[in-house]
């Protein structure tokens, strides 16, 4: 009964996704390792009903769009909507890529690591956020293309930067950024989003189209052409 209790209060607070995180993520973990312990007989969990989360409604772009809004950024970013269209990669994933996990030749990129931004420090390059997140991706003609284009326009400039995709070794190296601020630094989620969203208006894309949304658009891409 408390947790029913705890579940109805937070659902007043919460959204329906955020509480199922909270719950299934922390709370239900928690009370597993409570019961392993032997602190407790049983969880209190099972048979918790959480809040309906209503299905989730996309706008998938058309491919127009999709070029039209990576036109409507500045030279410097446009490459990014390429790569998160034609490979489906996140934002940390984009940001954080460097020049020695693009083999142009062979027409591969290679997922490593990711840019991470917290309040009060400077982004720096973390784990993937998966292990099923390091991947190898063919790279399509159009994204290769973009990527050839940005290189030869926007030449590496190595920045500092701390790197702590190993947790227990954290060091501070010079980072081959691919996609940086025009001073050469990574880039920083508050910035991106004064670059973002006059594009996606520009493009007459819906307000709130992010990265993600081009990550539907890439699954859907794979659909249409018979992946599973």
């Amino acid at each position: 009964s408390h947790i029913r209790g705890w579940v109805k209060d937070r659902a007043a607070h919460l959204e329906p996704s955020t509480l199922a995180v909270v719950f299934y993520g922390t709370l239900v973990p928690l009370f597993n390792a409570a019961v392993i312990d032997r602190r407790i007989g049983t969880s209190p969990c099972p048979g918790t009903r959480l809040p309906e989360i209503p299905d989730a409604r996309y706008y998938i772009a058309r491919p127009d769009e999709v070029h039209t809004l990576a036109r409507a950024l500045p030279e410097r970013y446009r490459t990014i909507v390429y790569l998160a269209a034609g490979c489906g990669w996140r934002g940390g994933e984009i940001f954080g890529l460097e020049r020695d996990a693009v083999d142009l030749d062979g027409r591969v990129i290679h997922v490593r690591h990711q840019l991470t931004v917290v309040s009060g420090r400077q982004p720096y390059l973390a784990q993937a956020k998966t292990k099923t997140s390091h991947r190898t991706n063919e790279l399509p003609v159009t994204v290769a293309d973009a990527l050839r284009w940005h290189l030869d326009l926007f030449p590496i400039r190595p920045e500092d930067i701390d790197d702590e995709t190993d947790p227990r070794r954290p060091v501070q190296r010079p980072a081959q950024l691919v996609f940086t601020r025009g001073d050469g630094r990574p880039i920083h989620r508050a910035d991106w989003s004064h670059i973002w969203r006059p594009a996606v208006k520009a493009a007459g894309l819906p307000p709130g189209f992010g990265l993600r949304d081009l990550r539907h658009y890439f699954a859907t891409v794979l659909i249409y052409g018979g992946a599973n």
